[in-house]
This record gives C-alpha cells, sequence and structure tokens, in this order.
C-alpha cells in the first residue's frame, strides 16, 4: 500500500511545524493578515492542523465547518482571488523552507488549490 500525502511529508509533527510556519507568514503578510485580527490563532492553527491532517489523508479528527460555510463571512468582507493566492504563496513557501520536496509540494498545493471554489463561494 502507498503512503499518504500526511506521512510522506513527516506525519503530525511535520504537519504541526509546517501550520506554525505557515501562519507566522501569513499573519505578517499585508495582503491578508487582516482576515485574521479578531481570530483566536491557537484554535485556527488547531483547526487547519486537523484539516490539513485529513485533506493529505492521515487520521480523520477535522470537526470544523465545511469550505464553503467556514469562509462564507470572509468572502462578504472581500475575499477574492488574490488573497488565496496569497494563501497559496504561503502555503508553498512554508513546505520550501521545511525543505519539502518539490513534488510533494506540488501535491499538496493541489489539494489545496482544489478547495478555491469551495472558499470563494462560488
Amino acid at each position: 500500500m502507498s503512503q499518504s500525502l500526511f506521512e510522506k511529508l513527516g506525519g503530525e509533527a511535520a504537519v504541526d511545524a509546517a501550520v506554525d510556519i505557515f501562519y507566522r507568514k501569513v499573519l505578517s503578510d499585508d495582503r491578508i493578515a487582516h482576515f485574521f485580527e479578531s481570530v483566536d490563532m491557537e484554535a485556527q492553527a488547531a483547526k487547519q492542523k486537523a484539516f490539513l491532517t485529513m485533506a493529505f489523508g492521515g487520521p480523520h479528527h477535522y470537526s470544523g465547518l465545511d469550505m464553503r460555510r467556514g469562509h462564507a463571512h470572509l468572502v462578504k468582507n472581500g475575499l477574492n482571488d488574490a488573497h488565496f493566492d496569497a494563501v497559496m504563496e504561503n502555503l508553498v513557501a512554508t513546505m520550501q523552507e521545511l525543505k519539502v520536496p518539490e513534488e510533494l509540494i506540488a501535491e499538496a498545493a493541489a489539494i489545496a488549490e482544489s478547495t478555491r471554489n469551495d472558499v470563494l463561494g462560488r
């Protein structure tokens, strides 16, 4: 049986490290940081870790809203493709910083990209 992307990336410890670095980047990115001003970042990071674990084929413990409902309030506040692109850039930069092989970055980016229409309410 082939390994899941979650396992190839290094499992829970790798996802935890990536999410922590990712949010450091996001919160210092002027294009998107304002979307997180009133967000409990500890809770947000925990949700993101559970979501990515599930999305990358690891254990399923995500209990948050689906992508469309979870981001609807942000779409009302102007969330658009440019913001999604900024998030994608930060995700890729995080994985590059962690020395993730390019083919795994591409696989993870494709999974993230597959949520674009739901995140943007289309």
